[in-house]
């Protein structure tokens, strides 16, 4: 084993943590991935720690309220359709399986989605059970089984939160814009819009205040970046409590309605700060020395505990992989209560440098840098997925790995990233897809003035990332001399009219209609100039990808190698969108970045 194998081995068995949950005894519902993937784990006031499951895949949970219960959602080899089951901490003597749990909700053949628990003992999920394509939101009474369907309107649901009473509830969905959203009132059989479908914002997180007359939102509505309001459920009115006319702010409200955790994204750091719940400001949130900055709300939720004093996060930065912190609301204060650090203590681990790349239409795209102690001039751009999501400062065994092997990392906010605001989410829609591929263009220009070898220049994705790889193959042909490709799309006619049947109108808002826009989808493919693919690809996939079929990359692993040019391609039986298993892990990720040191010398 090389060195650079070594350190991958070395970044990617070291365990992980996330926090799902505090109860009234100041118990956290963790997850734990020692065994492998993330299974559930009880954090103990007394230090103690007891693993709860042993399941064949990751899984996740919450506390149901005034139980020792815990609902657990789990699916089977990556394919996302969760089920939802009960199980007691207290009566487990060793890790349980999926024999071990005691089913809620199951149907194989369908998504359950838990949304919320609710005090009363009541699970909110949703799930697309009536006709395998539409998601209803559903409240189920874990007592004596009965359940309420809230909403079946149709189409995808986002946020969901039931008032305090369980008389009403509020629900986000899909808007017609692309990346938008719609706030509905629910009411017995009464729905009501609050907000126009037609609006280009997003609505995200509704928490209902006690009275019931208001909740708190996040929102972009009638601005750049997302801020924290007050929604007024009979008027629909916005009164602004936290904005930042620079960033995106987001907030989490406490039980009792009094107190608000606001998270600000600055470039791909979290700042923390209470608020009282009229917006008013009381402290910032201090971190433990060790830690650098990161994120709280990437891996998982902040979850207030029940009586409000405190909060259990999940934080992760550059050399941090995740650890959970328990904040002290009151003193603005937050310490470790479980630490993922030591197993890489004597690892001097890059931290990014921020830098601004310039386009030729006058844009300007967010990049983080790590570079190597010893720079090789190499380089690797890694692009995230979404197309809707956020390269943040995030610990990455892969981007350590690269930077340890002497490549220096590209990390970009390419067009049509969140956290940069709605003009700049904005600027990837439909018939400007391939204004984004043109980043990648702009991000290999950069190159040289970072001492770097433009032509040793590679790029690595998964997802969206993954067809922005294909497609910097395919368009840019000269630029880039190998990829590595995670379960991404390499036609988006084929994705369209592949994915699962509920996520094609809700990808359509995004990337284009087949019916009216499939000539521009056609051209936007990388599938449609594969033939000037030059460089050597790798490509790895789950073989239950529910979201980007594996026919995806093996049409396009297929198309490339027939043209003679250089193929590998890895596919996990037991994996979905993306790898979740670390056996799996360490088989392709180390196969991936020693294919990345033969390719760029």
């Amino acid at each position: 084993m090389d060195e650079t194998t070594d350190l991958l081995h070395r970044l990617l068995e070291v365990t992980t943590w996330r926090a799902f949950d505090v109860d009234a005894q100041g118990r956290i519902l963790a997850g734990y991935d020692g065994s492998g993937t993330v299974q559930l784990i009880e954090l103990r006031p007394d230090g103690s720690r007891v693993p709860l499951t042993a399941l064949s895949g990751a899984c996740h949970g919450r506390y149901l309220p005034g139980t020792r219960r815990v609902v657990v959602s789990h699916d089977a080899g990556g394919d996302e359709r969760a089920q939802l089951s009960l199980l007691d901490p207290d009566a487990v003597t060793e890790p349980v399986g999926e024999d071990g749990l005691v089913p809620l909700v199951h149907d194989p053949a369908y998504i359950h989605g838990l949304v919320e628990v609710l005090p009363t003992g009541e699970v909110v999920y949703t799930t697309n059970r009536r006709n395998g394509v539409d998601f209803d939101l559903v409240v189920r009474r874990v007592g004596d089984g009965t359940e309420t369907v809230l909403y079946d309107g149709g189409g995808m649901v986002g946020g969901a939160a039931v008032s305090h009473d369980g008389t009403r509830a509020l629900m986000t969905r899909p808007g017609r814009p692309a990346l938008s959203s719609q706030v509905l009132l629910l009411a017995g059989d009464t729905t009501t819009e609050l907000t126009d479908a037609g609006e280009h914002a997003r609505y995200l997180g509704p928490q209902w205040l006690p009275r019931g007359e208001a909740a708190v939102i996040t929102t972009d509505s009638g601005r750049d970046h997302l801020g924290v309001a007050r929604l007024d459920v009979r008027s629909g009115q916005l009164t602004w409590l936290v904005t930042d006319d620079e960033h995106d702010v987001t907030a989490r409200l406490s039980p009792d309605g009094e107190t608000l955790l606001v998270v600000t994204d600055d470039d791909g750091t979290s700042r923390l700060a209470v608020h009282d719940v009229d917006g008013t400001f009381r402290h910032a949130v201090g971190l433990p020395a060790e830690l650098r900055g990161g994120v709280a709300d990437f891996l998982a939720v902040p979850r207030w505990s029940p009586d409000g004093t405190g909060l259990a996060i999940t934080w992760t930065d550059p050399a941090t992989p995740a650890d959970v912190l328990l904040v002290d609301a009151a003193r603005g204060r937050s310490g470790v209560v479980a630490s993922s650090r030591e197993p890489l203590a004597d690892l001097d681990l890059a931290a990014p440098t921020s830098h601004g790349v310039p386009t030729p239409d006058g844009e300007t795209v967010p990049c983080f840098v790590y570079a190597p102690a010893q720079p090789s001039g190499s380089s690797v751009t890694i692009v995230h997925g979404g197309p809707e999501g956020q390269s943040v400062r995030a610990f990455s065994p892969i981007v350590q790995a690269l930077v340890g092997a002497g490549h220096t990392v590209l990390v970009p906010n390419v067009r049509g990233s969140v956290g940069y605001g709605k003009r700049w989410y904005s600027l990837d829609d439909v018939e400007l897809r391939l204004d984004s591929v043109a980043d990648l263009a702009a991000l290999h220009a950069y190159l040289p003035r970072l001492g770097l070898d433009p032509a040793r220049a590679a790029l690595w994705g998964g997802s969206y990332g993954g067809y922005m790889v294909l497609a910097g193959l395919a368009f840019q042909p000269e630029l880039w001399a190998a990829g590595v490709d995670i379960v991404g799309i390499s036609s988006l006619v084929t994705f369209l009219e592949n994915t699962s049947p509920y996520r094609r109108a809700h990808r359509e808002r995004e990337y284009g209609s087949l019916e009216r826009d499939r000539a521009f989808l056609e051209r936007a493919s990388p599938l449609t100039r594969i033939g000037d693919v030059r460089a050597p690809l790798f490509v790895i996939h789950g073989a239950n990808d529910p979201r980007v079929p594996l026919s995806e990359a093996e049409q396009v692993a297929a198309a490339v190698r027939a043209n003679g040019v250089e193929v590998e391609m890895v596919v996990y039986d037991d994996e979905g969108h993306g790898l979740a298993k670390r056996a799996n892990r360490l088989d392709a990720y180390p196969r991936a970045v020693a294919f990345l040191g033969r390719a760029l010398g």
